[in-house]
Order: C-alpha cells, then structure tokens, then sequence
C-alpha cells in the first residue's frame, strides 16, 4: 500500500515539474509573440533622416526569459513566503542581467552581486516550500529527484553544472580582460573550490561516518606544509608532493583515530579539538622545522608539466605564442582545484557504494548495530578518517603552492569551524548541499567586499567585512531554526530495492561518534 502511495507522489511530483516546464514555455513564447514589434525592434532616423529598424534582441530575450522564469516559480511554490523570496530574487536577476546589459556605468562587482544575491533568494523560496512539509517526508523536488526523470535530470544538470564551471575563467577573461578577471577567477572561484573540496573530504567523516571533527585544519596543514618543506627542502615538485603530501596526511589522521576509537560525542569532538590545536602549536614552536610564526616563503610555483608561467623563454607565454599575463596562471591553478575537487566527489560517490561506504552510514546510524552485524568499527572509524584527511591533505598542498607562502596563522580553529559549518549548513552525507553551502558562505564573504556603496550611507569608515562573523552567525542560528538538517534535507540511499526514493532527514541518524 505505501509502496503504490509512494509511486503516485513520485508521478505526481514528475507531472508537476513537466507541467510547470511546458506552460513556463509557452508563456515564454506568448511574450515572445506579444512583445516582438515593440521589444525586438526600435525605429530609428539615419543620417538621411529615414527611420531604419534596428534590433534589439536583448530586450526581448530579457523579457521572454523574466516571464517564464516568473511562471515556473509560480508553479512550482505553494506557499506565499517562499514565492515572495522567489520574485524578489527574480528581479535581482533582472537588474543584474539588465545593467550588465544595458548600463556601460555598471561595475562587475554590482552586477555579479545582484545576480548572485537574486539566485540565493531563489533559493530560499525553494528551502522554505520544503520546510513546512519536511516532517511528512520528502518534498516535491525530493520526490520528483527520487523518480527516474528525476534522476536523468539530475544526470545532465550535473554535467552542465561542470560545463559551466569549465567555460567560467574562460567567459571572464573574454568579458572582463586579464586585469579585470583574476580578482573573478581568483578570490571567487578559486577559493570557493578549496573550501568545497575540504568540505566534501570532511563530509566522509562527519556526514557518512557520523563522526564530529572539528580538528580537520590540522590534515589541511600538513598537506600544505608537506609541500613547503619537500619543495623548498629537497626541490621536489609539485606533482610529486601533491601524493605524498595526501599520504602524510592520511597517516596523520590515522594516527588521531586510534586514540579516540572508544570516545564518542562531546569526548570525540573535544580530543579532535585538542588535536587540531595541538597541530596548531607545533608550527608555532618547531621554529627549526617549520621557521615558526615567520613561516616558509619562496615555494615553487606549480608548473604546466615542467612549463613555468614566468615571463622566459620557454614560459607558457612563450611557447604558445600569447603576451604574457599572470591570468594563465590564475586560470591554471582554477583548473588544478576543480580538478582536485571533482575527483574528491568521484571518489566519495564510489566509496559510499562499496561496502566501506555502507559500513560508515552503518557506523552513523548506530555503532552498536553495527558491531552486532560483524562490521569491524575499528577498521571502519580508521578509514574514514585516513580519506578524510587526505583529501585535506590535498587541498593544504594545493593552498601552499598557489600563495607561496604558509604559516600557522592559515590554519587556525576558525578554519576548522568554517568546513564544519558548510558541512552542516549543507547537509551533512549531501554532496550538493555541501558545494551550495561552500559557494554561499565563501562566496557571501567575498562578496562583501565589494559593498563600497554602503560607504556612502554609513561613511568612510565602515568596512564591511567587520561585520562577517556576526552575519555567519546570525546566518547559522536562521538554519537552524528553519533548516536545522541543513540546505539539502533529503538523502539518496546508497542501496535500495528495485528502485531508488528519497530518503527524508528526519530517518537519517547524524551520528554521534
């Protein structure tokens, strides 16, 4: 009987999105027939005085995309909070595309804020549709995501997702040029990437194994200075490092598993703490070995397989024939850490089918249980945190080699606190709700550097980056109140019957240690 319910709300829900799809579609192509003679086309005097048509296919592909955006929003949200923050990120959007369109004065911090803010909105009229049904299960997008064209469309906005992700340098430098891009590539992209892939290496602990880390900066140090002190010390590249770098690691967080084998809970996340502090001391103090608070400077720069990006002969520059420009550079490493980062998630998704994977969301649901059914949870704990912390590791080696320089000061409990909370706030076993988080807490930090206007309201003096921690904050305890599994609340099971379904939040243990 709930087998036959479950289908009839998957069907549901599918009929409900293609229906949504179909009329966005043909009221997109009703504006586009209502609004062609006025919107496509301005009459215009030449220098004989004659008008002449002149199109203007912006404006109404601007309008054809608002109407049907506007309608597919409309149908897809019931409740009218969610369809308030809906519209108001829709025209967020519509300004953003509208000056980058129209305005020559519009700046590309403006515009990309205003389109970044109106897609955040979006949303969470979205998350806040969901939330008032969440106790009764799976939402509609859960259940439409659930259903085999769910699952097809989930397939393709995965691979054009990373076909936007690999166009985006390349639609920067075209449209902003080399200056006005590497601040894009550089302090969006690429450092939205690192913290996506440090969240994604410690979703295997905390969000598969159930078990809380908050020391997980200390793998991301030892990766990064495993790279400063092999490559300064012995000249080994950074090829070479990049593995080794992930085996010290690993071995590192092999070596925290084993004292916290029996320890649970608040215990588990202290001694982690501990452990992270520990790491912390260790830099300041082995002043011999790691050079102290003054920490490692002059690290190589990464190569293009031993072609360097300095302005030589023989640089990359040079010998694909292009002006020299520290961009290529930039744009290179945006490819290394997407790279890096697709290959942590390709990694996770496998793992968390094979039997290892299984054993860890045994291990979070209940460890007594799973040690009932044979399941060494010795074994079990060690491996996760062992691929944890190399996937740290490898992102502390990436961070080394793109700032050339590192110290103590990089790897402090905040850090730790920050891939916690995207974890969290994501949705702790969600891929997705990880990167969504990682681009919206990461990218919202950076993005508040680029408010200079509020100087104008608040004077000269304000900076708003003071502000960030309280906003994180007041951020959090609004998740917490509304979202409290995070953005993505429901799960995928790793196994199922004859077909896969969604699982609510609310059936999935979070694991205690």
């Amino acid at each position: 009987m709930s087998a036959a319910v479950s289908e009839q709300k998957d069907d549901q829900a599918a009929g409900r999105m293609a229906k949504a799809l179909r009329e966005s579609a043909f009221a997109g192509l009703v504006t586009a027939g209502l609004s062609f003679p006025i919107l496509a086309l301005r009459a215009e005097p030449d220098i004989r005085n004659q008008l002449q048509l002149q199109p203007r296919w912006s404006w109404l592909v601007t309008a054809v995309l608002l109407v049907a955006s506007a309608r597919f929003l409309a149908l897809m949200l019931d409740t009218v909070r969610a369809r308030a923050l809906a519209a108001a990120g829709l025209l967020l959007c519509a300004f953003g595309f509208g000056s980058a369109w129209f305005s020559p004065l519009a700046t590309a911090s403006l515009i990309g804020g205003t389109i970044l803010a109106g897609l955040i909105c979006i949303g969470a009229g979205f998350f806040v549709d969901r939330s008032h049904i969440r106790k009764s299960g799976p939402g509609l997008l859960a259940r439409f995501a659930a259903s085999p064209a769910g699952q097809t469309l989930t397939s393709s906005g995965a691979w054009v997702g990373i076909g936007m992700l690999v166009a985006f340098p390349l639609v920067m430098l075209g449209w902003l040029g080399p200056a006005g891009s590497l601040k894009w590539i550089n302090n969006y992209g690429v450092q939205i990437l690192i913290f996506v892939m440090l969240g994604w290496g410690l979703n295997i602990v905390v969000g598969l194994a159930g078990l809380l880390d908050l020391g997980y900066v200390a793998f991301y140090a030892v990766g990064a200075y495993s790279y400063a002190l092999l490559a300064t010390t012995f000249g080994l590249s950074f090829w070479i490092c990049l593995p080794l770098a992930g085996i010290l690691a690993a071995f590192w967080g092999i070596m925290l598993g084993f004292p916290v084998l029996r320890l649970r809970g608040d215990y588990l996340a202290l001694v982690t703490l501990a452990f992270g502090e520990i790491i912390y001391l260790v830099l300041i103090n082995w002043v011999d070995l790691t050079n102290g608070e003054a920490g490692i400077s002059s690290i190589p720069r990464v190569t293009f397989f031993g072609v360097t990006f300095y302005d030589e002969k023989g640089g990359f520059s040079d010998l694909f024939g292009l002006p020299y420009s520290p961009i290529y550079r930039t744009i290179f490493l945006f490819y290394l850490i997407l790279f890096l980062a697709l290959l942590t998630n390709f990694a996770t998704l496998r793992l968390r089918r094979l039997p290892i994977g299984r054993a860890w969301e045994a291990l979070r649901e209940d460890e007594i249980a799973c040690r009932s059914l044979g399941i060494n949870t010795v074994n079990t704990k060690l491996t996760a945190f062992a691929l944890g912390a190399m996937f740290g590791g490898f992102a502390g080696s990436f961070f080394a080699v793109r700032q050339g320089f590192v110290s103590p000061n990089s790897f402090t409990f905040i850090e730790s606190a920050t891939i916690l909370s995207i974890v969290v706030l994501g949705g702790m076993g969600s891929q997705i709700g990880v990167a969504l988080a990682a681009v919206v807490m990461i990218g919202g930090t950076e993005l508040l550097r680029e408010l200079d206007f509020l100087k104008q309201l608040f004077g000269q003096g304000f900076d708003p980056t003071q502000y960030r921690m309280l906003i994180f904050g007041l951020a959090m305890v609004v998740m917490m109140i509304f979202r409290p599994r995070g953005f993505i609340s429901t799960r995928s099971p790793s196994i199922f019957l004859k077909e896969r379904k969604a699982v609510s939040s609310e059936f999935v243990g979070q694991g205690s240690g």
